[in-house]
């Protein structure tokens, strides 16, 4: 058989997590990089590299973090499993003796996770567990593991005597040894080897198989006293139990595993729980109650921004908004503080409202809140939910206290969340992949949550209302209510669209359509939708906005006015007809229709703003379904005809009026007292107090005055907005590096292979003396240049060592293509670009070996 003819040989086995990530295509190590960011933060210079820091502590706890209940309990028994293990081995200790087909089926899938993100490499036959995640979920007095696996017979007896551990063999029935080592061992087998083991369990009395079965599921330590109890003394005389300090004994992990019948966890969880629906609805009611709820966010964060035109609350030394300044916001919204608090961190998110930088220190609404208000209904919803999903500042935290006891307040410090937009994004997922108009049940999320992303550390576990991932998923649900972005618990159309989630599943004929049903239960993952593009988000956004628009109410042009000096606006009114409205009358009820009320003070604000009686007439005749009252126009030409009788100017002030008789009124009134008013002539007062004091006090007085300028001119007072100068809207914090496109890992990808070809490629040895891998090459001047100049002739690649103007040294594997003027232009393999070096910075070259 000629060599071509001979089978070929099996790849050897790796030896280190580098050279399995060598052996590893590129889909894989996108896949890697793509579930581990922080590893390509920076980019690696090769495979060693990028082995190294993924085997670093705290790459290695974010990634444990990061896995799935199955998968992490996957790598907690592989901690407790020999080092290396099995698939058989690892199985065993998953499915336990008796098998579990669930397990069977879910344990490829777990296995593949830990090694794409890197965690386990090997074979089935050599399975290793990454040496930082062994010591971190390996058993130890300090940190038990969370299987509840005490230490092997091996690490519990390394302290022990010889003599004892001969005592503990001849007592199990075992022939004596000539050493320690051999002594452990011969015990190790006697517990791994189930029928003598339960051979020896069956000698025991009750009271002792009680003492195991107490350890059994953990912790497998116990207290024992100096002289302990003859049930305690046979366990110890057996090595059934081991001391492992002064009165502290320990079951060994082998024990245990029997008596588990080789489960390595009490209850396996491969499968995750479902996300199970409490109530279905029509999707036209759903998209309705949800286009409802997103007309009043409009109008809540309108209103809000309304009532802080003029200057909000001023900010507190230490940032936000003052307890009582929230309570008058939610007082004036008409909802509970916490909801207030919402509203407020929503518009200060999508950069409506800011702080305004004065001395006197107030929230106002920026210029982006006047562009805002320009745009279509729809677009300004999709801003606002946008907004809300990516934003890292967490309002359901306000109220409480920080890590240092300090209040936590609206607009403040210390609400960033990072796991903020992950949370709410997978929530909305959740219900994305239940069947259309499905309303979940909120604890089967929490559950459901809990298993992709189980808890770590027993305490947490046990208080679940301190869980962050917990209360965020709450705080989810009954925000995306408020934003319009569900309707009746159920994702809307527009939300499933906002999130770039796929076409709903259709409910078949069987399947339960009533409010209070259950929707079957599906034990299968639900796909996560993946996380869009900042361009991807914007078409997501623009699909929304479009899918929303027609069932938002269309603006009126018209209120229907009333005989008792009321209007009534039967739904939204356009922009022009609101604000005039909301000069001319206060409001006095909101809800599906607005009542608004007429008022001598709201038709003098009209008046004072500019406009005539006739305009006011006019106005009303236009947009009125109904002919305009008798008294609502009497009450406007009672007003305009006072309006302005009185002139109010400076003197320090002054009142002067054609009319005698209404001045002899005014100085008779005992209520003008503390104006300081006297006479000047027949026609005028002079008065103590300064000009807008004298207006608010005639005005109390019933009268209607108007300001005048010092040429006599009536002055037109209209309420100027106040605007804070430009601001950026608050960056969300990132939760770690950002998950790479495909172009960035296409070229990171392209750069580690590179890197790696030119650390690990042979090289000739030059003069004998062969050259140390990741050692630079060191040639003299002379030596370099000649070998550059013949590899331009040749075309072959070369291999150089390279330091930069920062003092860094590198490794290269270059084509040279020029070399003149001190300098050397090649195609570099490392860069995959042709770049120049300075002929003085080489440190030495060498060429390739030619395999």
């Amino acid at each position: 058989m000629s060599s071509d003819d001979k089978p070929a040989e099996p790849a050897a086995a790796p030896r280190s997590l580098a050279e399995a990530l060598r052996a590893r295509d590129d889909a894989s190590l996108a896949a890697l990089l793509r579930s581990r960011p922080d590893l390509i933060t920076p980019v690696p210079t090769d495979l060693t590299q990028l082995a190294t820091r993924a085997g670093t502590r705290a790459s290695v706890v974010r990634a444990l973090e990061r896995l799935d209940r199955f998968a992490l309990q996957t790598a907690q028994a592989l901690a407790v499993a020999g080092d290396p293990a099995t698939y058989r081995e690892l199985l065993g200790l998953m499915a336990g003796d008796a098998g579990d087909p669930a397990v069977e089926a879910a344990l490829p899938r777990a296995l593949g996770t830990l090694r794409t993100q890197a965690l386990v490499w090997g074979g089935d036959d050599r399975l290793r567990l990454v040496r930082t995640a062994r010591e971190l979920l390996a058993p130890s007095p300090q940190h038990p593991s969370p299987t509840g696996l005490g230490p092997t017979v091996k690490e519990a007896t390394s302290g022990m005597s010889p003599g004892r551990i001969q005592e503990i063999l001849a007592t199990a029935g075992l022939p004596s040894t000539h050493d320690s080592v051999s002594a452990v061992a011969a015990l190790t087998e006697l517990f791994t080897d189930r029928k003598r083991l339960s051979a020896l369990l069956a000698g025991l009395p009750a009271d002792s198989l009680e003492v195991l079965e107490r350890l059994v599921w953990g912790p497998p330590y116990g207290q024992v006293t100096a002289d302990p109890a003859p049930r305690l003394r046979l366990l110890l005389d057996r090595g059934l139990l081991l001391p492992t300090a002064p009165g502290t004994v320990v079951l060994p992990r082998e024990v245990a595993l029997h008596l588990r019948a080789g489960r390595a966890h009490r209850a396996p969880e491969p499968v995750p729980p479902a996300v199970t629906a409490v109530a279905t609805h029509r999707a036209q009611v759903v998209d309705a109650t949800a286009a409802g709820q997103a007309y009043t966010a409009l109008a809540t964060v309108e209103e809000l921004l309304k009532d802080w035109d003029e200057g909000g609350p001023t900010v507190l030394r230490a940032g936000g908004l003052s307890v009582r300044d929230l309570k008058r916001t939610a007082v004036a919204l008409d909802v509970p503080e916490p909801v207030a608090a919402f509203w407020v961190e929503l518009a200060y998110a999508a950069g409506l409202v800011a702080s305004d930088g004065e001395v006197d220190e107030r929230y106002a609404a920026t210029p982006a809140y006047d562009e805002w208000l320009q745009r279509p209904a729809a677009e300004r919803w999709a801003h606002l939910a946008q907004t809300w999903l990516a934003a890292t500042r967490t309002p359901g935290l306000v109220g409480g206290r920080d890590t240092k006891d300090r209040a936590l307040s609206a607009l403040g410090p210390g609400l960033d969340r990072s796991a903020a937009p992950e949370v709410r994004h997978r929530v909305l997922s959740l219900l994305a992949a239940l069947p259309e108009g499905a309303a979940p049940n909120a604890e089967s999320v929490l559950a459901r949550l809990r298993w992709e992303r189980p808890l770590r550390g027993p305490q947490r576990e046990r208080d679940e209302e301190h869980d962050l991932r917990t209360r965020l998923a709450r705080w989810t649900l009954s925000e995306a209510e408020l934003l319009g972005v569900t309707g009746r618990g159920a994702l809307s159309t527009h939300g499933r669209a906002l999130l770039g989630a796929p076409q709903p599943q259709p409910r078949s004929a069987q399947e339960p359509s009533g409010p209070g049903d259950k929707l079957p239960v599906h034990h299968h993952p639900t796909p996560a939708v993946p996380a869009l593009s900042p361009a991807e988000q914007s078409a997501a956004a623009a699909t929304a906005a479009r899918l929303l628009a027609p069932l938002l109410p269309e603006p009126l042009d018209h209120v229907l006015l009333q005989a008792d000096l009321t209007a009534v606006a039967p739904g939204p009114l356009q922009r022009p007809l609101a604000d005039m409205l909301g000069v001319l009358a206060d409001v006095e009820s909101k809800g599906g229709a607005t009542v608004y009320r007429f008022t001598p003070a709201s038709v003098r604000r009209a008046l004072d703003a500019g406009r005539t009686a006739s305009d006011l007439h006019a106005f009303l005749a236009e947009h009125s379904r109904t002919p305009v009252p008798q008294p609502l126009a009497y009450l406007i030409d009672d007003v305009a005809r006072r309006h302005g009788h009185l002139r109010v100017g400076a003197a320090s002030a002054y009142v002067r009026c054609d009319d005698e008789a209404l001045l002899n009124e005014i100085l008779a009134d005992k209520r003008s007292t503390g104006l300081g008013l006297r006479r000047l002539a027949p026609t005028v007062l002079a008065a103590q107090a300064d000009p807008a004091a004298l207006l608010e006090g005639l005005r109390a007085m019933g009268y209607a005055p108007a300001a005048e300028s010092a040429q006599g001119d009536v002055l037109i007072t209209r309420a100027d907005s106040h605007r804070t100068p430009p601001r950026t809207p608050p960056e969300p914090v990132p939760d770690g590096p950002p998950v790479p496109d495909a172009t960035l890992l296409s070229a990171a990808i392209r750069a580690v292979r590179a890197g790696d070809l030119a650390a690990t490629a042979p090289r000739k040895p030059a003069d004998g003396a062969p050259v140390a891998p990741g050692e630079l090459p060191r040639t003299s001047s002379a030596e370099t240049l000649a070998t550059l100049q013949a590899a331009v002739l040749t075309g072959e690649a070369v291999w150089i060592g390279y330091v930069n103007a920062d003092g860094a040294a590198s490794q290269r594997v270059v084509a040279p293509i020029r070399v003149e003027g001190g300098f050397v232009t090649a195609y570099d393999h490392t860069a995959d670009e042709v770049r120049t070096y300075p002929l003085h910075r080489i440190t030495g070259v060498a060429e390739l070996a030619e395999d």
